[in-house]
C-alpha cells in the first residue's frame, strides 16, 4: 500500500510537472501584452492563401508574395486575362479570440484589368472568420467580419477602417445592425502613403477600428448571418453555425484581402489580451 501510493504520488508529480511546462511554454510563444510578429518579412511561413475557383492552399499567379520584405498582393502574373472575379484572401495559420491587430498597408500601382469599379484601392483585413478549409472552392469572401481597407481618390472623401460583414452580422446600440458596409469617422489617405490600423477585438463583446490613436468605429456581439449574406450556399451557413455551436463569433481566423488592386504589408502584428 506505501509502495502503490508512493507511485501515485510520483506519478502526480511528473503529470503536474508536464502540465506546468506546457503552460509555461504556451505563455513563451504566445505572450501576452506584447506584439507577435505574424509576418516574418521572408516568406510567407504561417500563412495559408485560398482564391476563388481554387482550393485552398493554392496560389495562382503568386497572387500573395513578399517582394523586398513586404507582404504584397500582385497581379503582375497570371492575370493578363483580367480579374475574373477572384477574389483572394491570405489566412493566417491559427485563430484568435482576444487580441489587438495592427497592420501598415499602402496601395500601389494600378488595379488590375476588369476588376470592379468599388474594388479601387481597395483591400482588408477579416477578423472572427472561418477557416480556408471549410470555405467552398467558388466562394467569393470567408464568412466574416472585414474591416475595410480604402485608399482615397484624386478627390473627394474615402474613409478607411470601414465595416463590411460577409456573412455576418453585428450589433450596434444594442439592436441588430444589418447593412452590408458601414462607413467609418477616419480621414482620407491618399496616394502610395502607409498608412497604420489597429484593430481591438474582445471575443463577442466589443470590436473597435483605430485610426491615429482614435476609435472611428465600435460595435459588438459579432454573429454569423443565418441568411447567408450571398457568400456562398445555405447549407455551408448552416454547416458553419453548427461547427460554431450558434451564430455568435467569439474568434475565428485572420486573413488579408485580394480584391484586383495591388496592396502592400509591410508589419502584420498582434498583442494578445485577457479574455
Amino acid at each position: 500500500m506505501t509502495m502503490h501510493r508512493s507511485l501515485s504520488l510520483s506519478l502526480l508529480l511528473v503529470l503536474t510537472c508536464v502540465v506546468a511546462l506546457r503552460a509555461e511554454d504556451k505563455q513563451t510563444t504566445e505572450p501576452k501584452g506584447e506584439w507577435i510578429q505574424l509576418f516574418n518579412g521572408k516568406d510567407l511561413t504561417g500563412w495559408i492563401p485560398k482564391i476563388r475557383y481554387h482550393e485552398a492552399g493554392e496560389n495562382p499567379g503568386d497572387t500573395f508574395r513578399v517582394e523586398d520584405g513586404l507582404l504584397t498582393v500582385s497581379y503582375a502574373d497570371g492575370y493578363e486575362d483580367g480579374f475574373n472575379e477572384t477574389f483572394g484572401h491570405l489566412f493566417y495559420e491559427k485563430p484568435f479570440s482576444n487580441y489587438r491587430l495592427r497592420v501598415e498597408y499602402r496601395f500601389i500601382g494600378d488595379q488590375c484589368k476588369d476588376g470592379p469599379g468599388w474594388a479601387f484601392r481597395n483591400s482588408g483585413v477579416m477578423i472572427h472568420g472561418e477557416s480556408p478549409q471549410d470555405m467552398g472552392k467558388d466562394q467569393n469572401f470567408p464568412a466574416s467580419i472585414e474591416v475595410q481597407l480604402l485608399g482615397g481618390k484624386e478627390t473627394g472623401s474615402r474613409t478607411t477602417a470601414n465595416l463590411c460583414t460577409p456573412g455576418t452580422h453585428v450589433e450596434m446600440d444594442g439592436k441588430l445592425f444589418k447593412p452590408h458596409c458601414t462607413s467609418s469617422t477616419s480621414e482620407t489617405y491618399r496616394g502610395d502613403q502607409w498608412v497604420t490600423c489597429e484593430i481591438e477585438v474582445h471575443g463577442n463583446g466589443t470590436i473597435k477600428h483605430i485610426m491615429d490613436g482614435k476609435v472611428v468605429l465600435e460595435y459588438e456581439k459579432s454573429q454569423l448571418d443565418p441568411g447567408n449574406g450571398s457568400i456562398s450556399e445555405p447549407d455551408h451557413t448552416k454547416m458553419l453555425i453548427e461547427k460554431n455551436g450558434g451564430v455568435m463569433l467569439s474568434g475565428g481566423t485572420i486573413s488579408l484581402q485580394s480584391e484586383s488592386h495591388p496592396v502592400q504589408f509591410r508589419k502584420v502584428e498582434i498583442m494578445l489580451l485577457d479574455e
